[in-house]
């Protein structure tokens, strides 16, 4: 043959492509193709090894004495190049290849890059949505959503926000309904929502394994877009067709349709199904209450009160006014008179009823002790309040729970706590030079025998203290300590409140207090030590504008509301509970999750503590307990359990994280029990049995144990 620098002449492609016309494809024996240069049958082990690009230890065929011939179509025996038409896609591409094309390496490149931005995206949309449900910020939401971008990417946005919320609450169902609302066409394109929607209804067959109503409250969720005009009502059609009509996408569609849109009165109902679609959030009408009794109180006029009683449309909720207006008299004494007289006004005019009056007055009762931390004499005014109403007639005292001048003495001796402190003092110093937690608490249980709230929060605020006036090592060991605990998160609260008191002391050796606090505060509802509603307690503590407190909290929530904060604050003294970069909370789980499963099919218990102690979180190991309960109550298989053992036994984890793992899942049986149903029966078997294997206190009694009276 002529070759000319690699080009063929046109005489031999004329020859080539005469011969390969003239040539019956069907009569070529597939044994043709093998190479010429065996004298072997293929079946010959010997040839097979010489024949192949693959070593005896790499070769995956069957040494049986089955016969190796190739199958039908020429492809797959011993020895054979496989069939004309097969590309082998694990071959690299080589640029020296006359056929070489650089775009195919572009594309897989170009697709690689596109589903790594997808899966950032997916990890984004899931924080985006548990912080929504968490503060019901709407604007919040749509200032983070689009500082992610990835417009392209939105529909997962809307598939996330309805799946999540379908596992919840009706109250996080309206809020997802919300949501989608405001962002339609603003910052979620209308073709994006569409989408989005479709993927639900495919989905719907995997959504039930987990939501077992998946059809009635995903049809709700369609048949609300179609009332919010959010999707057009052809959607119904255009996806049915597209669906078996077996499926559970088609049975969705169906019931949104006949059960819902073809209802009368269909638009009412379904906006109400849920709680009604008001844009309003309870924050939002306590603002607008405390925004009106503050123009009263200047201006006086009863008239425009009224009408913003009436504005409001929410009766159920006057108690709020009762008590707002109350703790206003109470903390303003020259607008006592004119708060009282509007009060004596909206009851016999009707604006406020009876029940709604009484339940105002019984709110501040229970909460008069914390009041008093910042008005004195709080019970000695309130009596006053309340006494004068009576005699008015504005208020049936005999439904109030009784309030007496002096509060009850359960406060610990002066000796104790002076003597607590000392010890707490020596504790914590000696924690920060050997980074020992369970010496720590076992010095705590000694000195703290009774669990007595009044000297957990006494431990907080001290550890906290000194923490504050350290580096940032010390910082992040305290926030580790704190996670380790297994305090009441009321102590930590106390513990918090007392800090924030004490501030103004704190900032003469410490400029910049308010920071480091906010900073604690934040960092303890990231590892999950307070919930984020228990800001709002601290915050009742400090009701003036201008306190420390109330600037500690305004920057702990601005923390907790920045795009990716978990992890920010996770790392802001060193991340992670170790010198190692922080995680976020999502990833640890998932990280705990995977350890276990890995573990669970065939894994080895000492490759399973060690992943636990690499990933340096030992304040979070109450959450290996709380997942490997589920999973051995779901799948009723106990290797877990001996992984528990292990871990109990060497000192991985602790008693207090064994104590919280199991208190964790105990709060979330009831869920739990819609895919188990003797789950509570499976966990009360398994507290015994963890007592017995001296894991939990003797004490330690669940409340399905105490409802049945085996506790």
């Amino acid at each position: 043959m002529d070759f000319n620098d690699g080009y063929v002449s046109k005489e031999h492609l004329e020859l080539h492509r005469s011969a390969a016309e003239s040539v019956d494809p069907v009569s070529v024996s597939p044994l043709q193709l093998s190479s010429p240069k065996s004298p072997k049958s293929p079946r010959s082990p010997k040839a097979q090894v010489k024949g192949s690009n693959l070593s005896p230890k790499n070769n995956k065929h069957s040494h049986s004495s089955k016969d190796g011939r190739p199958k039908k179509g020429g492809s797959g025996g011993k020895g054979t190049w496989g069939g004309l038409l097969d590309t082998d896609d694990g071959n690299s591409v080589d640029p020296n290849d006359p056929n070489y094309d650089s775009t195919e390496e572009l594309d897989d490149s170009t697709e690689k890059k596109k589903n790594i931005a997808l899966e950032e995206y997916k990890k984004k949309a899931t924080i985006i949505v548990e912080e929504y449900f968490a503060t019901d910020d709407v604007v919040a939401t749509m200032t983070e959503l689009r500082e992610v971008g990835k417009p392209e990417y939105s529909y997962y946005f809307v598939k996330k926000l309805v799946s999540m919320s379908m596992d919840r609450h009706d109250k996080e169902k309206e809020m997802a309904a919300i949501l989608l609302s405001a962002l339609y066409a603003d910052v979620i394109h209308p073709s994006q929502v569409y989408k989005g929607f479709t993927k639900l209804v495919e989905s719907a067959d995997d959504l039930i394994v987990d939501i077992p109503d998946t059809v009635d409250i995903l049809a709700l969720f369609i048949a609300r877009a179609v009332v919010d005009d959010i999707l057009p009502p052809a959607f119904l059609k255009k996806q049915i067709a597209n669906l078996p009509d077996d499926s559970k996408g088609a049975e969705v569609l169906k019931k949104a349709e006949k059960s819902y849109l073809t209802a009368p009165l269909h638009a009412e109902i379904i906006e109400r199904r849920w709680g009604g679609s008001k844009n309003t959030t309870v924050d939002d009408v306590k603002a607008r209450i405390n925004d009106f009794l503050k123009e009263y109180v200047v201006s006086g006029d009863k008239k425009e009160a009224f009408r913003c009683i009436k504005d409001l449309k929410v009766p159920f909720f006057h108690h709020e006014i009762v008590k707002r207006a109350l703790i206003m008299a109470m903390e303003r004494r020259q607008a006592e008179t004119p708060l009282l007289d509007l009060l004596k006004e909206a009851a016999e005019e009707g604006f406020i009823n009876t029940s709604q009056m009484s339940k105002g007055f019984s709110r501040l009762i229970e909460t008069v002790d914390d009041l008093s931390l910042d008005i004195p004499n709080a019970r000695g005014i309130l009596q006053q309040l309340m006494s004068k109403a009576a005699s008015e007639g504005w208020l049936c005292v005999s439904s109030l729970k009784s309030l007496t001048i002096e509060p009850e003495k359960n406060t610990i001796q002066e000796n104790i706590a002076r003597s607590f402190k000392m010890k707490t003092q020596s504790i914590i110093q000696e924690y920060f030079l050997s980074g020992d937690i369970f010496e720590v608490n076992s010095c705590l249980e000694q000195e703290n025998n009774k669990n007595c709230g009044e000297l957990n929060a006494i431990f907080v605020k001290k550890l906290i203290t000194l923490a504050m006036d350290r580096k940032n090592r010390e910082k992040e060991m305290a926030s580790v300590l704190l996670s380790s605990l297994c305090f009441p998160p009321d102590d930590v609260v106390n513990g918090f409140v007392m800090l924030i008191e004490s501030a103004h002391d704190t900032a003469l050796d410490n400029p910049v207090v308010v920071e480091d606090l906010a900073m604690f505060l934040a960092r303890s509802v990231v590892d999950e030590v307070l919930a984020p509603q228990q800001l709002e307690d601290i915050g009742t503590q400090c009701l003036s504008q201008d306190s420390i407190g109330n600037k500690v909290l305004l920057m702990a929530k601005s923390l907790l509301k920045a795009r990716l904060a978990g992890e920010r604050i996770l790392r802001c003294w060193g991340g992670g509970g170790s010198s190692k970069p922080g995680w976020e909370i999502e990833d640890v789980k998932d990280m705990i999750g995977k350890l276990l499963e890995e573990y669970e099919s065939g894994g080895d218990i000492r490759e399973a503590c060690r992943c636990m102690k690499e990933l340096g979180m030992p304040f979070f190991h109450h959450e290996v307990v709380k997942k490997s309960l589920v999973k051995i109550i779901e799948k009723k298989n106990e290797r877990l359990w001996g992984l528990l053992k292990e871990c109990f036994d060497s000192g991985l984890i602790t008693m207090n994280q064994m104590v919280k793992g199991f208190g964790r899942l105990e709060e979330t049986l009831d869920d739990l029990a819609l895919d188990v149903p003797d789950a509570k029966n499976q966990f009360g078997f398994y507290v015994e049995k963890a007592k017995n294997e001296g894991w939990l206190d003797s004490s330690y009694c669940f409340n399905n144990a105490i409802e049945n009276g085996t506790c």
